[in-house]
């Protein structure tokens, strides 16, 4: 086959140089052009040498307009061989690559592929509240990861896609940081940039509101390492008489719409964690995010990834396990991803307050799952703020940054989508000794590593359960803190707990709330 078409280039190639020999020398022997009279053509020396007798002009012109006219002609003629002649060089040199791959298969060779990060980096600027509308004009999105590459995302670590050879694009997971008047955000921010491995894949936005002059002096200062916004409505917000001391919860659910939608909508990014300015994060926080963005987009019963544990206290995680990864039925926040594809479902409905706990209503969360891990990847030192130190003094000063470094993303978590993953933990949960409180808190009743399982049936045992063994008593919407399956894990005295509810237990109770 590759020699019929070599052929056939090279008889094209022949007839594409003949033709335009033939033309050269008809030309060259044409005879000279004049007026046609009575003696026939007009010959060199004569009186109409050339047609430069009476009406000469005109027809010398008439003949040079009619020559450039076939000259025109034969162009035509030869653009039209060109191009049969490029079809065919083409179909040559595609038979030929296919045939230089076959050979190269045979021989066990493989193409060298060549990979370079794309220029993913949002816009390096410092956008104050005057520009923001003009920067929704003139500010050209940040590339994203291709839209065809959605099932490539979707696989998850530990299996590979046959369908191709290569690795799609990394996919760019910017940071929102919440910002409003602490100046202390640059702890956050310098750990923020301390640990990312890549501003490329890993920009950093960092949204203000307040208007806070020293603050956004302090964001500034890191230059194009950021990218700040500042929320263009700094106006209160008209509540009722009995909320008007909930006016930061109001404002603080407006800066999220507002800023969400920079991310996903004047951005256009794909997904996005979010953090607060008071949050300090973990050395493989980046790496948390990225081994677990494939899960979230593999998983339908996910809606999200957090980097907290509302239960990880020094006593009541096991800190030899860094790498231990739950599933929870409770929103934690503090350091969570989010899709944009979430986002287009909740920004319609988006509460004018309190977000975190309308996240936490069945409406919202449908049954859906978070992940989190068993040592947090971020910790808050924000006592000060609109919640007034709510539990800060209580749980949250205590709860443990994990400092070893995991490498995630070398790990298969497919363990952790649901299908893998209720079987083992309902076995696990459930073929666990049971002991009563009592034996627990006797020195010498229980022996023995765990894990073990206390049991509650009501509201009220629960709470008092999860005061006597240290971990967070109150429910949102019926589900306990970090719970899944009604289930809370933890441990206790050097032992792995799980406070459950009775076998066959099937969904939450809204009025323990």
């Amino acid at each position: 086959m590759v020699r019929k078409k070599g052929s056939l280039i090279l008889c094209g190639a022949f007839l594409f140089v003949a033709w335009n020999a033939l033309l050269l020398l008809y030309l060259w022997g044409r005879p000279p052009i004049g007026r046609l009279g009575e003696g026939g053509g007009a010959e060199p020396g004569g009186k109409e040498e050339w047609g430069l007798g009476r009406g000469g002009g005109a027809h010398l012109a008439g003949e040079v307009i009619r020559l450039a006219e076939e000259v025109e002609l034969q162009l035509d003629t030869q653009k039209k061989l060109l191009k049969q002649i490029e079809s065919l060089r083409a179909v040559w040199a595609r038979q030929r690559d296919l045939g230089k791959r076959e050979t190269d298969h045979k021989k066990g060779v493989q193409p060298e592929v060549l990979h370079q990060p794309p220029d993913t980096a949002l816009p390096k600027t410092s956008v104050t509240v005057r520009e923001q509308s003009e920067a929704k004009r003139t500010q050209k999105p940040p590339p994203t990861a291709p839209s065809d590459s959605r099932s490539q995302q979707n696989q998850v670590p530990g299996t590979k896609d046959p369908s191709t050879s290569t690795s799609p694009a990394p996919v760019v997971i910017p940071v929102l940081v919440i910002a409003c008047d602490r100046v202390t955000v640059k702890r956050s921010l310098d750990r923020l940039i301390q640990y990312r491995p890549s501003p490329q894949l890993y920009p950093i936005i960092v949204s203000q509101d307040c208007g806070h002059a020293e603050t956004a002096r302090v964001v500034a200062s890191y230059g194009d390492q950021v990218t700040h916004i500042s929320q263009p409505d700094l106006s209160d917000i008209k509540v009722r008489p009995e909320h008007r001391k909930f006016q930061g919860y109001y404002k603080i659910a407006r800066h999220y719409r507002w800023a969400l939608n920079q991310v996903f909508n004047t951005f256009s990014q794909s997904t996005v964690v979010i953090v607060e300015d008071d949050l300090e994060v973990a050395p493989d926080f980046f790496e948390y995010f990225r081994a677990l963005y494939p899960i979230l987009r593999a998983d339908p019963s996910l809606w999200c990834v957090s980097a907290w544990n509302d239960n990880g206290r020094d006593a009541s995680v096991d800190p030899t396990q860094a790498q231990l990864l739950y599933r929870t039925d409770f929103f934690p926040g503090l350091g969570w991803m989010l899709l944009k594809e979430m986002w287009d479902e909740l920004e319609p409905k988006w509460p004018s307050a309190f977000w975190d706990d309308w996240m936490r209503q069945p409406e919202q969360r449908k049954e859906r799952s978070c992940i989190r891990p068993e040592i947090s990847r971020t910790m808050t030192f924000g006592r000060k703020g609109v919640s007034l130190g709510q539990f800060f003094d209580q749980y949250l000063r205590y709860i443990k940054l994990n400092t070893e470094f995991v490498p995630f993303t070398k790990h298969d978590l497919s363990f952790l989508l649901r299908e893998n993953y209720d079987e083992k933990f309902i076995r696990d949960v459930y073929e666990a000794p049971l002991v009563k409180m009592e034996d627990l808190q006797r020195s010498g009743a229980v022996r023995g590593p765990g894990p073990y399982r206390v049991q509650y049936s009501t509201r009220d045992s629960f709470k008092v359960f999860a005061r006597n063994l240290g971990v967070m008593d109150d429910l949102k919407s019926g589900v306990p803190r970090t719970g899944y399956r009604g289930v809370v894990s933890f441990v206790y005295k050097g032992r792995r707990m799980f406070l459950a509810p009775p076998p066959g237990w099937n969904h939450y109770d809204i009025s323990w709330s």
